[in-house]
């Protein structure tokens, strides 16, 4: 643990958390200056979200003991009292959508007594918003908001309690380049201004850029402690791992330039997203896609696999043409899918892994319309050992893994029915390097059997794989790069350098 003279912002000493059999934290902490920026990072199922509830006060810890300033943290009953110490930016937005910005922002104290004076709560809105540098207007429906402004958004509210304390939990897994440079701003500019952050995150390069310090958990216990400027990225890799480790290695491989076209777009247009977008991919060939969040790279993978239909061209799933919008004829035709959001559209939480992974193949799993139990968890167990997904079992629920083996459990879908074609979006978004590992080789296990694979990621560590990848630039496909391309290279064009 760190060592200074000055009361820490944050300690969390000795936290034991037991979930019956399963040890969740043993004995493991964090001690946080005030005023830095602390990364916490480690493998999916180190502990890290089990001490974030406790460090937000969501669960007691059965033993240990956390404090704020030197104080101790107020009782789990007492929310407010929470709220005053700490707020957490998770993953996945806690913003109403249905609400506006304001109602968002004093969610639950919109006013001290009577009815809401409606103005007022804008005009005050407005002025919390300003304080933060956060440009949206204060009418508008968070609906509307982007990733971006909803990151901002949820900071602005949580530093509005008095909270001198965020934790934020991967808040660069669904930023582009540019709008993960402005995030790293504000958070600098946060931390002039005495505001203690804990920084999640899997990309190892973030740590670097904006913290000072940083911990590691592994296996549920605390490994390590130091600040960032003494710890070479080698032996951070190796601590949370327990042993030596590099980037994902892509698998030697030559694309049958012969081969036949599985996978195509002609003359794809889908105003405001993407125009005359043409890409061919063909059997066991992997393509990459890249480009800004702007590029419309996402909205043409969800325009191929039927999220959403394109106001002009065609697409061609192995020799059909699938109806334009529909998800379902995609799947008919032999495609599979990882969508960019896991939460929103890849699983059912509260279904078991075996229910999730099987419901594309729920009809081949018996007779007359009804699935057969020791089918499902047959195919559910090769799977999770194909996958390696760390699990008690089929029948756990998936809502209860983490965010890698979650992930996991949406790949499997995907490739329940050995799709003829694959589309993935962001496969390794908040994910751990073992887990990363497991679905990037999913994917070239996929092409090696003859699948058309198509990868859309800003993540060079994924593009590695493909034997081409297509960047995208406002809405155009800009330049084709075959594989080995260098990593400046690459980077130029997603920002547009070579397009200008």
């Amino acid at each position: 643990m760190m060592s200074s003279s000055a009361t820490p912002a944050v300690e969390a000493r000795n936290i034991t958390k037991r979930y019956g059999p399963t040890t969740a934290l043993d004995d493991a902490g964090i001690v946080i200056a005030e005023g830095e920026t602390h990364a916490l990072v480690g493998r999916n199922g180190a502990g890290k979200s089990t001490l974030v509830s406790i460090l937000t006060g969501l669960q007691r810890p059965d033993a240990g003991e956390v404090r704020f300033a030197g104080r101790q943290a107020p009782p789990v009953a007492d929310r407010d009292g929470w709220r005053r110490n700490v707020a957490c930016v998770y993953q996945k937005s806690t913003i109403i959508p249905t609400l506006t910005v304001a109602e968002n922002l004093f969610l639950n104290r919109q006013s001290a007594r009577g009815p809401i004076n409606w103005r007022t709560l804008r005009a005050r809105a407005h002025e919390v918003l300003e304080q933060y540098g956060v440009a949206v207007d204060a009418g508008r429906l968070a609906g509307d908001l982007n990733v971006e402004q909803r990151q901002l958004l949820e900071i602005a509210r949580a530093l509005s309690f008095g909270a001198r304390f965020i934790i934020l939990d991967e808040p660069t897994a669904q930023l582009d380049g540019p709008a993960i440079e402005r995030l790293f701003d504000r958070m600098r500019s946060l931390r002039e201004q005495g505001v203690t952050m804990m920084f999640i995150s899997h990309h190892l390069e973030e740590v670097y850029r904006v913290c000072q310090s940083v911990t590691v958990f592994r296996d549920a216990r605390h490994v390590l402690t130091s600040a960032v400027d003494d710890l070479p990225h080698d032996e951070l890799v190796a601590a949370m791992t327990g042993e030596a480790a590099a980037g994902y290695q892509a698998r030697a491989r030559a694309a049958d330039a012969g081969a036949p076209a599985v996978l195509s777009a002609e003359k794809l247009t889908l105003a405001g997203r993407y125009q005359d977008v043409d890409l061919t991919v063909r059997a066991g060939e992997i393509v990459g896609v890249a480009g800004s969040g702007s590029s419309g790279k996402v909205s043409l993978a969800e325009t191929l696999v039927g999220l959403l239909a394109a106001d002009s061209g065609t697409v061609t799933v192995n020799g059909a043409r699938p109806r334009p919008g529909d998800v379902a004829s995609a799947l008919r035709a032999g495609l599979g899918f990882v969508p960019k959001d896991r939460h929103k559209e890849g699983f059912v939480p509260l279904l078991s892994i075996a229910e999730n992974a099987t419901l594309p193949i729920a009809h081949k799993l018996g007779r007359l319309g009804a699935v057969s139990p020791a089918r499902r968890r047959a195919k559910a167990e090769r799977m999770i050992e194909d996958l390696t997904i760390k699990t008690t079992g089929p029948s756990q629920p998936v809502g209860d893994l983490s965010g890698g083996n979650a992930q996991k459990v949406v790949m499997a879908r995907a490739l329940a029915d050995d799709p003829r074609a694959l589309v993935v979006i962001d496969p390794t978004a908040g994910v751990d390097v073992r887990a990363k590992q497991a679905l990037l080789g999913a994917v070239e296990d996929a092409a090696e059997r003859g699948a058309a694979a198509v990868l859309v990621s800003d993540e060079l560590d994924d593009l590695r794989i493909c034997d081409r990848v297509v960047v995208m630039f406002h809405g155009r496909i800009v330049k084709e790069v075959p594989r080995g391309w260098a990593d400046a290279e690459l980077v130029a064009v997603m920002e547009g350098v070579d397009a200008r």
